[in-house]
């Protein structure tokens, strides 16, 4: 998994529960990189999962709805350091049509290692749209807070459904429909 996840990610702990939690969660975790992170770095996905268990426990958060939290910062983060991607798009659906063939594709030049769910589209109508994620890490909840972040980003409202289609959380389908 990209460092840019683990850094934004405790940039997001230090912004919303101050340093003293971040710290906290890093000493607590024995984490096998030490819990030092550099954005280009790659770190074993189970470090994340770890910290969040961490963070849930110090926040009484549930994990799913801190990584639906974390989805939102993260698009607040993508929109100010990977603008060039947001720009093109003049909707959320726009963007979000665009994931697996233009955004994954863009973020594979800058990152080739990079280890990306997997999303494929339907869109029955123009208020509609159906988006399967695929991924082994199962953060769909993670993918489900960035599609927030980007209805918000356009200033546009939906409701979104999540059906997990199987029993491991590894596929999901995200019905959103625009209101």
């Amino acid at each position: 998994m990209k460092g840019i996840v683990f850094t934004e990610l405790l940039e997001m702990v230090e912004d919303q529960y101050g340093y003293a939690l971040v710290d906290t969660i890093l000493d607590q975790s024995n984490l096998p990189s030490g819990g030092i992170y550099t954005a280009i770095g790659t770190y074993d996905h189970g470090e994340m999962v770890t910290l969040l268990h961490s963070l849930s426990q110090h926040t009484t958060t549930p994990v799913p709805e801190l990584l639906r939290a974390y989805g939102r910062y993260m698009f607040g983060s993508f929109t100010r350091n990977y603008y060039q991607f947001i720009e093109r798009s003049t909707s959320a659906f726009s963007l979000l049509n665009s994931i697996q063939h233009y955004i994954h594709v863009e973020v594979r030049k800058l990152y080739p290692d990079a280890e990306l769910p997997h999303f494929a589209m339907e869109q029955p109508s123009e208020n509609h749209l159906k988006m399967y994620y695929q991924s082994e890490r199962k953060l769909s909840d993670f993918a489900y807070g960035l599609i927030e972040g980007c209805l918000a980003h356009y200033g546009e409202t939906a409701t979104i459904r999540k059906t997990e289609l199987t029993p491991d959380g590894s596929q999901v389908l995200f019905d959103i429909v625009k209101d």
